[in-house]
């Protein structure tokens, strides 16, 4: 049997299989809260066989969406949609994640599909904040600089996110740490400049990170897997690299985190990505062999013999699919590339199951 669909236990957790719905926004919420668009869009994955599926990033306020159509979790009317949906997708065998996220310096702009334009106060924007003040690029908003009392204000949205995403039925939570956003800006040399306890050295720069995790595994199931994306490196001149990753996946899995999601880049305009299929997964394989935590592999996986190379190699031990996943929603339902390998089909689509 391929590796690709045998079962996986993290924490209290069993998957039935390694496929994994990457994160990915939708910017299609109104004030933040899921609706239809959601319940079909993630719904159809789990119908299409996906062992999890993680929501894309959700905003812990207002000001941590990237955009006005951001989907969000900082009130409690948000937990009855969530939950609608989480229903859904565990009727379906499969599990359910959600992202807990907060932009920092790259909120307030646009959907992709506008452009992604600079959104300011006068347009319905907001002003972001950062660890410092140093905008993403030459067009972006200054951010302001977040005071101690402000950052401890964060870290309590964090908290209260969990505890919202575990009323809303969700299995796994996964804590946004990459792609240039707040907590990623935090980690790195070239976004955090500040020069008290959370700027400076890496273990200060990585302090409000391992605040929030340590926080809300207080605050969640002690069964409840806790996964954290990761820029595992930013592919830029004096940027946060793989062995600062190393270090501060070591002290996240001390501090009761199960996965590390390896992704990169992101924090500034000036990365130079080489991109091409697997480019991000010696870092997951990296960082599971050496500090010995679960790893997912993300990134310019789009075929089912690949996912399962990376597998049976223990390259990881779970395979995120992200825009593969929106162009086939039933990538893990049937994989043709495993001569027809195929898992449990519902009953409503028993007839149309290919007889080989």
């Amino acid at each position: 049997m391929s590796k690709l669909y045998t079962p996986f236990k993290i924490r209290g957790l069993e998957l039935s299989n390694r496929i994994v719905v990457s994160p990915m926004c939708q910017y299609s919420s109104v004030n933040g809260m899921a609706n239809d668009w959601h319940l079909v869009h993630l719904g159809s994955r789990a119908v299409g066989g996906a062992g999890l599926i993680i929501t894309e990033a959700a905003a812990i306020s207002p000001e941590g969406r990237i955009t006005p159509s951001d989907m969000g979790i900082w009130l409690d009317e948000h937990i009855e949609p969530l939950k609608r949906i989480t229903n859904f997708i565990k009727e379906q065998g499969t599990a359910v994640g959600i992202q807990l996220a907060h932009a920092g310096r790259k909120a307030s702009t646009l959907p992709p599909w506008e452009g992604s334009k600079i959104l300011t106060s006068d347009d319905g924007g907001w002003d972001p904040v950062a660890p410092s003040p140093i905008a993403f690029d030459e067009n972006g908003l200054m951010p302001k600089e977040l005071s101690k009392d402000e950052i401890k204000d964060i870290i309590k949205l964090f908290v209260d996110g969990a505890r919202r995403a575990v009323e809303a039925g969700f299995d796994v939570i996964e804590i946004h740490a990459a792609h240039g956003y707040l907590l990623n800006q935090f980690l790195s040399p070239l976004t955090n400049k500040r020069e008290d306890e959370y700027g400076g050295t890496f273990e200060n720069r990585a302090r409000m990170l391992l605040e929030v995790t340590e926080r809300i595994r207080t605050v969640v199931p002690v069964q409840m897997p806790l996964f954290v994306r990761i820029s595992a490196t930013e592919w830029a001149e004096g940027g946060h690299t793989i062995e600062n990753s190393l270090k501060i996946s070591q002290l996240l899995k001390d501090n009761g985190v199960d996965l590390i999601d390896c992704s990169t880049g992101g924090v500034v305009k000036n990365q130079e990505i080489p991109v091409k299929k697997n480019y991000q997964v010696p870092f997951a394989e990296k960082i599971k062999k050496e500090i010995k935590i679960a790893t997912g592999a993300v990134g310019l996986i789009d075929d089912a013999i690949q996912a399962d190379d990376i597998l049976t190699n223990d390259r990881a031990d779970l395979i995120f699919v992200g825009r593969e996943m929106l162009r086939n929603p039933y990538f893990g339902l049937l994989s043709p590339e495993l001569g027809g390998k195929k898992i449990a089909w519902p009953n409503q689509y028993q007839r149309a199951k290919p007889k080989k």
